[in-house]
């Protein structure tokens, strides 16, 4: 991976990423990351990159590991936001939550993707595939995605019959079979095409 700030310490630049942009289910989720240098060469080498490409037992352990080593923040917008700013404007509100709350402050934030963090005052740079450049945004990307997980696998229980502790929220076949036959529930994303479906079933979630 590349390093793309050697003008600056590892200390004071934090990785930024977030997940569930493309779920019909739950809130997006976003993680900044500050890796001490220490950490780095454990890191890389214990395998982390792009969360989308580890296994979800490889990403339970990075996720520990790398929450051990550290500085770590989450931020999300519920699916209330969503709805209303729609996705890309509540996934750079999750990302600017997740900022707020990390401590130490960086003093540069590197961003995945290509759309800068409305109000974030500390200086930032968008990368496009960050989680596959930077280690520090790839940490990020594992963490957020750990967590959300796990939120949506505890929905789960609580919101039966859409199948969301295997796809997690995404729009998996089992999934719209759910929504088709009970509707939706209040933590589906309304404005999503996907669950704007007239129900066959008499049984709704409140």
């Amino acid at each position: 991976m590349n390093n793309l700030y050697s003008s600056l310490c590892s200390e004071q630049v934090a990785g930024v990423d977030e997940v569930g942009r493309g779920a019909l289910f739950g809130p997006v989720v976003a993680a900044a990351i500050i890796l001490p240098a220490s950490a780095i060469a454990s890191l890389a080498a214990a395998g982390v990159t792009d969360s989308k490409k580890l296994s979800p037992v490889k990403r339970q352990q990075l996720a520990h590991q790398i929450r051990q080593v550290s500085y770590c923040s989450l931020g999300l917008a519920s699916v209330y936001e969503i709805d209303r700013i729609n996705i890309l404007q509540a996934s750079l509100l999750a990302m600017r939550r997740a900022v707020a709350q990390l401590r130490p402050v960086p003093q540069l934030c590197l961003v995945d993707g290509n759309q800068r963090v409305p109000g974030l005052v500390i200086a930032q740079q968008t990368i496009i595939k960050g989680d596959q450049k930077e280690l520090a945004i790839a940490a990020a990307s594992i963490v957020a995605k750990v967590w959300r997980d796990a939120l949506i696998v505890r929905l789960d229980n609580r919101y039966p019959g859409y199948d969301l502790a295997s796809n997690k929220g995404y729009g998996s076949a089992k999934h719209l079979a759910g929504i088709t036959h009970l509707g939706i529930c209040r933590q589906h994303r309304k404005s999503f095409r996907s669950c704007q479906v007239k129900p066959i079933s008499s049984k709704t979630y409140k």
